[in-house]
């Protein structure tokens, strides 16, 4: 298992310690993108589908989160996650409870966080280390009255995405009057 990004040391932290899960999708996906012919795309975008899960349903976006719970089990259903430290059986074990509570609209329960179910010893010290270093406690329940980690996706500062999508659009229009 000494093969196991930091990425996803660092994704386990925040899911499990920080519950910043907005960070969780930003950590995987920036590892995803460097990292495309590693063999593990669809496991670390079912990794990723589900922290973005947790992220609308905790923001009271019930469909949203369903809709992405749904296409993670799918990737994560199908995937090896042992090399990951991960049981698979009690993962998806984990969504579909939680897929069926998010189906019962009149018995809608609060928020509650999701633990993964770590198997390997070596991932869960790597995660333990980095805690202690970061002066963080595993298994802390999410600040359900934290706004800037509940609507992180509205208070991030998006102005280069922005100034891309300006400069694509100028050169579209560049390209069809020249």
């Amino acid at each position: 298992m000494n093969n196991i990004p930091d990425s996803y040391v660092s994704f386990l932290v925040e899911f499990h310690a920080t519950r910043d899960l907005f960070e969780c999708h930003e950590l995987l996906e920036e590892y995803w993108k460097e990292h495309p012919n590693d063999g593990m795309s669809d496991i670390w975008v079912g990794l990723i589908q589900l922290a973005v899960s947790l992220y609308h349903e905790r923001r009271g976006n019930r469909k949203g989160a369903a809709m992405m719970l749904e296409q993670s089990r799918k990737r994560l259903s199908v995937s090896r996650l042992l090399p990951l430290g991960l049981d698979r059986e009690r993962l998806i074990g984990l969504i579909d409870k939680r897929l069926v509570a998010l189906a019962e609209r009149e018995n809608a329960q609060p928020y509650e966080d999701m633990n993964l179910p770590i198997v390997s010893e070596e991932i869960a010290r790597r995660c333990e280390e980095q805690c202690a270093k970061r002066g963080l406690a595993w298994g802390e329940l999410s600040p359900l009255t934290n706004d800037a980690l509940i609507h992180r996706h509205k208070l991030r500062d998006r102005s280069e995405v922005i100034q891309a999508r300006q400069d694509s659009l100028q050169a579209k229009q560049k390209e069809r009057s020249g």
